[in-house]
């Protein structure tokens, strides 16, 4: 999947404050194997407020100063905070069904999309993400991605 200039933009600017993040959603879908079309970027975030302090100096940088976003947004472990329109929108996702972050994250796998390097979520949480949620396209990625293990 071919992202947008201004998508790998925010992905080095994340990166670069050093921001923990895991690709999850669609973009990982396909990593693991199964390409499929997606209208947005979901980034599954550490849920503290440090990180939270990356993020939002990360994403005032890229030029969203004026969202007002602070740390204290990103520690609620159930915050969904969406970026931009489709298909370019991002969705940085404080909680991931079936998945801890602090988990996921010692099981991150290294990737890139179009030469950014990224943190994808392994297949294995990928698979108890997609499991644990009720969603037909869920389950059909769950299925395939178990089938290619």
């Amino acid at each position: 999947m071919k992202l947008d200039k201004d998508l790998l933009e925010l992905l080095a600017l994340l990166r670069s404050h050093g921001a923990e993040f895991l690709v999850v959603g669609g973009h990982a879908v396909a990593f693991h194997g199964r390409p499929r079309l997606t209208e947005d970027l979901d980034l599954f975030v550490r849920p503290d407020r440090a990180n939270g302090i990356r993020i939002v100096a990360a994403l005032r940088e890229f030029g969203f100063a004026e969202l007002a976003l602070e740390a204290s947004d990103f520690e609620a472990d159930d915050r969904v905070i969406q970026l931009g329109r489709a298909p370019n929108r991002v969705d940085l996702l404080t909680r991931l069904y079936g998945v801890e972050f602090a988990e996921a994250w010692t099981r991150r796998v290294a990737a890139s999309l179009d030469g950014e390097p990224v943190w994808m979520i392994s297949r294995e949480d990928l698979i108890r993400n997609k499991r644990a949620t009720d969603r037909t396209q869920d389950r059909a990625d769950a299925e395939f991605l178990e089938d290619q293990t």
